[in-house]
């Protein structure tokens, strides 16, 4: 019998600022253990925390990105409970009057078709420290260094309808959350990763009862880890049983989850207003002065790019998953074709920087050096193939195109007299593709094309190459 699947997301974004939410240490990745937290982030007697104003400017731009509600009037509580990593006991977050309420993104449903998530909720929150269970025999290790880092906890409505669709939604927060700049989306730093609420349900029954899968930092351990959970209920279910409401861990050596503790309720955390903390008040103002400093959005840029540009739809959206990617693009394409353009990032740029593991920001070939070799594709001053050969170079910093293109010999050759020299030599060699062309086998001509090329160490214009055979061919 078939099954229902439920899935919602809790996203922890951590925001980019240099310092905690609620103290001056700072938030760099990657300083010695327990460096990078202080007093008030270990919740020392006496001292107080002070709100980052970075943090809730950050939050209303996530907010604002979605189209959601911005709380005019939010509040912090204390969420207490016992963890060696959380040394105060409570961990500051917001509970009743989150920053921002609702909001919706747009994701390919399975279906293919675009699928509307809402968003319950997403609201500030301060990290607890680390445990680290490496190179601790029979013990564990605190890092405190990550106590009082910045996250935005993105909840969505239990919308999502396959382990698939649940890792496109994450990949769709984690490409806006880049793109808008609040947060470098790092998962192998944490610095994104989410929990998932798994259940299953006959058709038209009410929600299942849910597991939390805790943790997970990679799109690919978050459809399987789902994959995995949805499997497991079923087989409970079927037999019988009941699906217990719990916390989960993801193994991905093993590719299961396992039970880690009981699900907790809101109630079990004892929550109550933050004493030392006043509510949040932002004023329509604050607010709209938020909005004019959010980039063009990635949906309504990719809408232009198509509209206005004549792009392909694939070819749009992947040039705004990321905004250097469409800054690049965009620079490129107001000196050539924006198709052209288009096809050489999102297939030669694309692959090299995918290769070398490298942001498209820190590109060895920068927009303007790019667009100068697409220049030369343009006035057929060189071939595609030549091209790719001409990209390795500058690639490797040889020089812009026109050096290495001058320095190397490789301006195509376009003289019809010269070309039709190299074309009647081939014909000459090659009288048994001749006569097969000419007896209706048609895909001799590629044979033929690649003879020329060949000959002409890839510097002949391929179209006058393929029209004067065709020519000769057909007159001869």
């Amino acid at each position: 019998m078939s099954w229902e699947v439920v899935i919602g997301l809790e996203i922890h974004a951590q925001l980019a600022t240099h310092s905690k939410i609620f103290s001056s240490a700072p938030t760099a990745y990657g300083a010695a253990p327990n460096t990078q937290a202080n007093v008030v982030d270990l919740g020392f007697p006496g001292v107080l925390p002070v709100l980052n104003e970075e943090a809730v400017r950050l939050a209303v731009m996530f907010g604002l990105a979605i189209d959601a509600d911005i709380t005019r009037h939010s509040v912090f509580a204390r969420k207490n409970y016992f963890y060696p990593d959380l040394p105060k006991g409570y961990q500051i977050s917001q509970l009743d009057l989150p920053i921002v309420a609702g909001g919706q993104v747009v994701i390919e449903g399975d279906s293919g078709e675009p699928k509307v998530v809402e968003l319950t909720r997403a609201h500030l929150e301060e990290d607890a420290g680390k445990s680290l269970h490496e190179n601790f025999q029979n013990l564990s290790g605190i890092d405190l260094n990550r106590a009082g880092t910045p996250l935005l906890e993105i909840v969505s409505e239990p919308q999502l309808s396959s382990a698939a669709e649940a890792a496109r939604y994450m990949r769709t927060i984690h490409e806006l959350v880049r793109y808008i700049g609040i947060s470098d989306g790092n998962m192998q730093e944490g610095s994104f990763r989410c929990d998932a609420n798994v259940s299953i349900r006959r058709p038209g029954e009410p929600l299942g009862t849910r597991a939390e899968i805790k943790n997970l930092n990679s799109f690919r351990f978050i459809e399987r880890a789902s994959n995995y959970e949805v499997e497991r209920q079923a087989d409970i279910l079927e037999a019988g049983g009941e699906v217990v409401q719990e916390t989960r861990l993801y193994d991905a050596d093993a590719d299961e989850t396992r039970a880690m503790r009981s699900k907790e309720e809101a109630n079990d955390y004892r929550y109550f207003p933050d004493p030392d903390l006043l509510p949040v008040v932002l004023s329509d103002e604050y607010v709209e002065s938020v909005r004019a400093s959010l980039p063009e959005l990635p949906a309504a840029r990719r809408e232009r790019f198509m509209a206005t540009l004549d792009v392909r739809a694939e070819d749009a959206t992947v040039l705004t998953s990321q905004r250097a990617l469409a800054d690049f693009f965009e620079a490129c394409a107001s000196s050539v074709s924006p198709q052209l353009a288009a096809n050489w990032i999102t297939g030669t740029l694309l692959g090299a920087l995918n290769k070398a593991a490298l942001e498209v920001a820190r590109s060895p070939v920068a927009a303007p050096e790019f667009a100068g070799l697409l220049q030369r594709i343009e006035d057929k001053t060189i071939s595609g193939n030549l091209a790719k050969k001409v990209f390795e170079a500058m690639w490797a910093g040889e020089g812009s195109a026109d050096e290495i293109i001058e320095a190397q010999g490789l301006k195509q050759i376009t003289a019809s007299a010269a070309i039709g020299k190299i074309v009647a030599d081939v014909l000459a060699a090659s009288p048994e593709q001749v006569q097969q062309f000419r007896d209706g086998k048609e895909k001799v001509i590629g044979y033929l094309v690649g003879q020329v090329m060949q000959a002409s160490r890839g510097k002949a214009n391929p179209g006058q190459v393929n029209s004067l055979l065709r020519e000769k061919l057909q007159n001869d």
